[in-house]
Parts: structure tokens; C-alpha cells; sequence
């Protein structure tokens, strides 16, 4: 099959190509920039010029919209909805133009409550939304924009994959920062640690993917939703102690109260108002990394996949991927 990935360059749409690579389909790597791994693949488009991504489009079989503006900083707030909900329409206007009936789309579970409704399963899919942050009211907007494109034709299948903070080798994202700031010595555990967080490692989630790419003749045309997550979760002191003791750490070092950690995020916001720079501490990381973030993946569970890798060795291949040559030098 020709499969377009946009976001293709991206960290997860680059381990996505290599596996459907591997199957035997071919994969069109769709971004503003090449991919660096799949020069040969890739076609340059944003997903916010509509008429670049429907040439781009044509041809494929299937999609995979990945494509997204994620970071907490985004400034002005304005560019989550265009690109995230303004390119999703986008996505649909050119599925609809080349007849093209598979969606596979990475929302996000920042489309739940901060806190789940229930601390012991974490959020459900058919808990009722509720963003805290306009990056989860955007993916939520896109969510029900291609529900309704999926309703429109019962011969279409759409699969919506929620995703957890996903990490891996190459990314920089939240993980990362968390790794780099234990790594270089200026992090502290704010409050007990008792927080249960859900993650995802790369390699799950890219499996995952390709695996969603079944469903259509597996279980029939439709809508299926599903969060990804990396199970069992890990309490926040306990992802703390097992990056340290990749980096050959013990324990979980220095610990401050959450008041005085949430007092110092609101400091680097004011910082980054000021500045215009952007700092790894920020308000909403602060109660991020101390909420009980977590979602139930049993509904994923349910379509038989089985995850290749654990959490701990997704860290622990994370750590020496990214770190290892720092540590000799700073060894040296």
C-alpha cells in the first residue's frame, strides 16, 4: 500500500515509515521539511496549505495525520487551531477529493481531565472531555471533525489513537527534558512522588500504529477510538529512580514541597513573558509532572496487540542512546 504520513519527519512519524517500510508498503513522508532518514520518501507540505497537502495526497490508499502543534509555549495560542484543527480539515478535504476511506489520527489524552475522574483507572474513553489547556480543546476540535467525516460514509474507517506522553530516542520532548535535567543535576522531585504518570516508549506506539492499520478488515468500516498508553504505569518517583539508575544514580535526589515547585514554574513563566525565551520549568509542566496523569489502555488491550518493549527498557535504551557519551566525557 502507499501510506502518507503527515508530520513524516517528525520523531514519531520516522519510526512509523521504518515499520511500514519493513512490510513491504510505501511510505510518503509528508512535512515542511525532508526526513532525514527517508530523504527519498518525503514530499515538502504543510498541512495548513491545502492545496499542497491534496497534491500530495494523491494516489495513497491510507493516512496517517500526525501532523501537529504540541508544545506547551506555542505563542500566539491562535497556531494550535489552525494548524491542529484548520490542517485536519485540510487532511479530510483531500482524503475526500481521492476517494481515500483510512484515517488513522494521533489525538491526544490531553483531551481528559487533568486529574482523572476516576485516580484508579485512569481516564476512559468514554469519559467526557475536558482539556485543560488549548492544545487538548484543539485535538479535541479535530477529533469530532473526522468523527463526522467518518459518519458520513459507512464504507470509511477512522482510528483515533489518543497518545501519552511518548518518548524514545531522537525525541524532546517532555521525557527528554525530564532525563536531561536529572542527567545534568539541576532536577529536584517536586512533592511526594506518589503521582502515577502513563507514558509511552516509540516503539510501542509506532507497532501500535501499524497495527491500527488492520482494524478496517480486522473488525469492519467505522469509527474506533483508543488510548495508548504503556502499562503498568509508573508512580512519578518511581520513573525518577529508574532514570537515575540508568545514569547510575540512587534514589531520587533532592526533594522540594509542591508549593514552592509551583511558585518556581510561575516565576519562569513570568521569565519567559518577559524574555520571549523558553525555559524547561514552566506552570503547567509543574502540575503536569505532579498530577495523577493516567489513562486506562484496556480497550486497546482488546484488539490484541502486545506491546515489544517495556518501559524500563525503553528508559534504559533512551538513557543510552541519548547520554552515554555525555557521561564518559564528564567520566573523563
Amino acid at each position: 500500500m502507499k501510506i502518507a504520513i503527515t508530520g513524516g519527519a517528525g520523531f514519531i512519524g520516522t519510526q512509523l515509515a521504518a515499520l511500514l517500510k519493513a512490510q513491504g508498503h510505501e511510505p510518503v513522508l509528508i512535512d515542511i521539511k525532508p526526513s532525514e532518514r527517508f530523504p527519498e520518501h518525503s514530499v515538502i507540505a504543510n498541512v495548513t496549505d491545502a492545496e499542497a497537502l491534496k497534491a500530495a495526497l494523491a494516489g495513497v490508499d491510507a493516512i496517517y495525520h500526525l501532523a501537529a502543534e504540541h508544545r506547551d509555549d506555542v505563542s500566539p495560542i491562535q497556531k494550535y487551531y489552525d494548524v491542529n484543527v484548520g490542517g485536519g480539515e485540510n487532511v479530510i478535504a483531500a482524503a475526500k477529493a481521492h476517494d481515500i476511506r483510512t484515517i488513522i489520527f494521533t489525538s491526544s489524552v490531553a483531551v481528559y481531565p487533568l486529574e482523572p475522574a476516576n485516580p484508579q483507572t485512569g481516564s476512559i474513553e468514554t469519559d467526557a472531555p475536558a482539556p485543560f489547556n488549548d492544545y487538548g480543546h484543539s485535538k479535541l476540535q479535530s477529533e469530532k471533525t473526522f468523527e463526522d467525516w467518518a459518519a458520513q460514509d459507512s464504507s470509511r474507517t477512522l482510528v483515533t489513537v489518543r497518545l501519552v506522553a511518548t518518548f524514545g530516542p531522537g525525541n524532546r520532548g517532555n521525557i527528554y527534558t525530564l532525563i536531561n535535567q536529572i542527567a545534568s543535576g539541576k532536577f529536584m522531585m517536586i512533592g511526594h512522588g506518589d503521582n502515577r504518570k502513563s507514558i509511552a516508549y516509540i516503539g510501542n506506539v509506532a507497532a501500535f500504529l501499524v497495527h491500527c492499520l488492520t482494524l478496517g478488515k480486522t473488525r469492519g468500516a467505522g469509527a474506533y477510538l483508543y488510548n495508548y498508553a504503556d502499562k503498568p504505569d509508573l508512580r512519578a518517583d518511581e520513573m525518577v529512580k529508574a532514570i537515575r539508575g540508568a545514569l547510575g544514580l540512587m534514589g531520587t535526589g533532592p526533594r522540594i514541597p509542591y508549593a514552592i515547585g509551583l511558585a518556581g514554574g510561575c516565576a519562569f513563566d513570568l521569565a519567559a513573558k518577559l524574555t520571549g525565551k523558553t525555559f524547561p520549568i514552566s506552570t503547567i509542566r509543574v502540575r503536569k509532572f505532579c498530577a495523577n496523569t493516567i489513562v486506562s489502555a484496556d480497550k486497546m488491550k482488546e484488539t490484541g496487540f502486545e506491546a515489544p518493549y517495556s518501559l524500563q527498557t525503553g528508559l534504559a535504551e533512551m538513557i543510552k542512546s541519548e547520554f552515554a557519551a555525555r557521561r564518559r566525557k564528564k567520566a573523563a
